[in-house]
């Protein structure tokens, strides 16, 4: 994959393109660019290898359901994530020629990325670049989403129990929905950082 021939596709999709070669030069950008804000952080394993959550709640108000403060409910903090004015975000496929690809449990990744932010930043290692639509696809199937079931224990599902998704009917299911960003959407910004490493599943 060339990842320039990525970015360009980004562009020509309506996104902004941030380029790191090392998640902490990534991290400390994002630290730059997010100030004086509310924030809202989707559950990903790349947002928490960066570290942002800790970095960002010294100087803005950062809402993270894995980050649950005393008194609060999970309910209450998701709808406090809901209503920040940045939301940052990962994905789980992105295609060379710059579609990007999320697959969802509960729906609220997809639905905060699509709307209601001024701001999204959608921060991605090498590892989720795919040649294709097709196999940026198969990766968010295959990949990403048994991984993420392995990391839940999700032991109703088989695909934990392999190395690809079964497109199981069970009640513990975590591929539920399907969003695919063929563009930016309209009425917030959109910023893609891309990370020149591997990072998250």
């Amino acid at each position: 994959m060339d990842k320039e021939v990525f970015f360009a596709n980004l562009k020509k999709r309506g996104f902004q393109i941030s380029s790191f070669e090392t998640k902490e030069e990534a991290a400390e950008y994002l630290n730059r660019a997010i100030d004086q804000t509310s924030v809202g952080m989707a559950s990903s394993v790349t947002l928490d290898t960066l570290g942002i959550y800790e970095k960002l709640k010294e100087h803005n108000e950062v809402w993270w359901h894995w980050q649950i403060p005393e008194g609060m409910s999970d309910k209450e903090v998701r709808y406090k994530e809901r209503s920040a004015a940045v939301y940052l975000s990962s994905l789980n496929g992105a295609a060379e020629s710059g579609e990007l690809i999320n697959i969802d449990n509960t729906g609220n990744r997809v639905a905060e990325t699509a709307y209601g932010h001024q701001k999204v930043y959608l921060v991605i290692g090498r590892n989720k670049l795919a040649e294709s639509f097709e196999k940026a696809l198969e990766r968010a199937r295959n990949v990403a989403a048994p991984c993420n079931a392995k990391r839940m224990h999700r032991t109703g599902t088989p695909c934990i129990h392999g190395d690809h998704c079964f497109d199981c009917q069970s009640p513990e299911r975590i591929c539920r929905i399907l969003m695919v960003f063929w563009e930016a959407p309209r009425g917030a910004e959109y910023e893609v950082v891309y990370v020149d490493e591997e990072l998250g599943y």
